[in-house]
């Protein structure tokens, strides 16, 4: 299972911060952007201000949203359950790998987040975790689809439901809409 904050890059931790800090600062006409140069407001977008609302609309709009996904990570860190965003996005970086770099990727993959006591093993039942012990076997690019889309559901229909009603979400829409 997750090991808590160390396991998250230290970037998204920092965009976290600055995230809350940036969606905020818009509604007290900061005069400044996150790296510190001076902010045009004329060309303050409302699709800036406004991207924490569409995170609400489906889970598909927060994983599509690269702040919207460094938050949701840094929230399953707070819950404890990283391994999971983790999993879907190793999936995810695993379908573009060069066919010649399938087999090795497979591996690491599978004993990072599948085998029996893996460092940051995610939550399947024993018949997907047997499907995909087979499938790596004999890697193709779709090896880990099943055990992905398990992930995928259990993410949307547990953790982000948890995410929108969070405190962290919940200020930054306050603030932003």
């Amino acid at each position: 299972m997750c090991r808590g904050l160390e396991l998250l890059p230290i970037t998204c931790l920092e965009r976290a911060k600055e995230l809350r800090a940036l969606f905020g600062s818009f509604l007290l006409k900061s005069d400044h952007s996150i790296s510190g140069q001076p902010r045009n407001h004329s060309k303050l977008k409302l699709s800036e201000v406004a991207e924490p609302l569409k995170w609400k609309e489906s889970f598909e709009s927060l994983l599509s949203s690269q702040n919207g996904l460094c938050l949701f990570r840094a929230f399953l860190v707070s819950e404890f359950s990283e391994e999971n965003i983790a999993f879907y996005l190793a999936c995810e970086d695993f379908r573009a790998t060069k066919p010649s770099k399938l087999a090795p990727k497979a591996k690491r993959i599978y004993e990072e987040f599948i085998c029996l006591n893996a460092p940051r093993e995610v939550n399947l039942d024993h018949a997907t975790k047997a499907v995909t012990q087979e499938n790596v076997e004999r890697p193709t690019r779709f090896c880990f689809d099943e055990a992905q889309s398990k992930i995928y559901t259990l993410m949307e229909k547990d953790c982000y439901p948890r995410f929108l009603k969070s405190s962290m979400y919940l200020e930054l829409k306050t603030r932003t809409g």
